[in-house]
């Protein structure tokens, strides 16, 4: 019911995001999603792989900080006021967004969203009884 989702910490420097992503496809890791987050000095890059501890492990290896965070996927009808539906019922339960982001998926009429919340086990069980598309991890790495 949860993601994975790999938290980089960068230097705000030219070539560590190009570097990431050569660890990854050495490494044979497909990217499906990614944000930025950057200040002045550093930048926060948070991926959903396919290989999440594989991902973990090889970027560590080679020396960048880097850890893991629980997030929901989740698939959302594709039309005015799709992503407004979830979002209401996080809202009427309390539940505050840390961040969220879009992701590609393979699918025609949904558009994928990660959304991160201090309680993901409890906002996913929330989704599922609104009838709210949760995408399951192996799904979710497989895209």
């Amino acid at each position: 019911m949860l993601v994975k989702q790999i938290s980089v910490f960068l230097e705000n420097k030219s070539g560590r995001l190009a570097e990431v992503s050569r660890v990854l496809g050495r490494n044979n890791i497909n990217i499906s999603a990614l944000s930025i987050a950057d200040t002045t000095d550093f930048g926060i890059l948070r991926l959903i792989v396919n290989n999440p501890g594989l991902a973990e492990k090889v970027l560590a290896e080679n020396g960048f900080a880097v850890g893991l965070t629980d997030v929901i996927a989740v698939a959302i009808e594709d039309r005015p006021g799709g992503l407004c539906d979830t979002l209401n019922v996080l809202e009427s339960a309390n539940i505050d967004i840390e961040y969220m982001y879009a992701f590609v998926g393979k699918s025609e009429n949904e558009a994928m969203v990660i959304i991160r919340v201090e309680d993901p086990e409890k906002a996913a069980r929330l989704l599922i009884e609104n009838n709210i598309k949760v995408l399951p991890s192996e799904n979710v790495y497989s895209l």
